[in-house]
């Protein structure tokens, strides 16, 4: 697919025009224009998702998250934006981030199952649980009823942020 560029800043991509002056894109024959306003503004509304989102609170997206094994050899089962997991020791890991958060302000969210057959699960929600907060990574620290650390076959984390 070809770009051309007109004498005066304005083209064409294929069958999309490019208007410089405003900075729309139009499709050839198509009635919708698409506003630098709808690509720039950085907002997610639930009109600009897909799906059955109504109201007007904001929508926030999950930055990373991580499904992983932590006992033994700590494996990733699956991921988004994380890059790796570290083992710090006893139930203490850091989850590090393949792009860093824009700030240490995020929030984080994490569950975890002693085994495969969920026995012993609980949402990690104590303040104690997160030990730090950077930009490039999050460590925390999933605790047994004792209030000891523990290694777990399943843990889930998110960021939000």
């Amino acid at each position: 697919m070809a770009l051309s560029i007109d004498g005066t800043g304005n083209g064409t991509i294929g069958n999309l025009s490019v208007t410089t002056a405003t900075g729309n894109i139009v499709s050839s024959g198509d009635s919708g224009t698409i506003t630098n306003a709808m690509i720039n503004d950085g907002t997610i509304e639930a009109t600009k998702l897909s799906g059955g989102q109504t109201g007007s609170a904001p929508a926030f997206t999950v930055r990373a998250w991580v499904n992983f094994n932590g006992t033994g050899t700590v494996a990733i089962r699956d991921s988004g934006n994380v890059s790796s997991i570290t083992d710090n020791g006893a139930g203490n890991y850091t989850v590090n981030f393949t792009t860093a958060m824009p700030h240490a302000n995020y929030s984080v969210g994490a569950s975890w199952a002693e085994d495969n057959n969920h026995t012993t699960t609980g949402s990690v929600t104590s303040g104690r649980i997160v030990n730090s907060y950077a930009t490039g990574s999050v460590r925390f620290h999933p605790v047994q009823f004792s209030s000891n650390f523990y290694d777990c076959q399943l843990l889930s984390l998110m960021v939000i942020g």
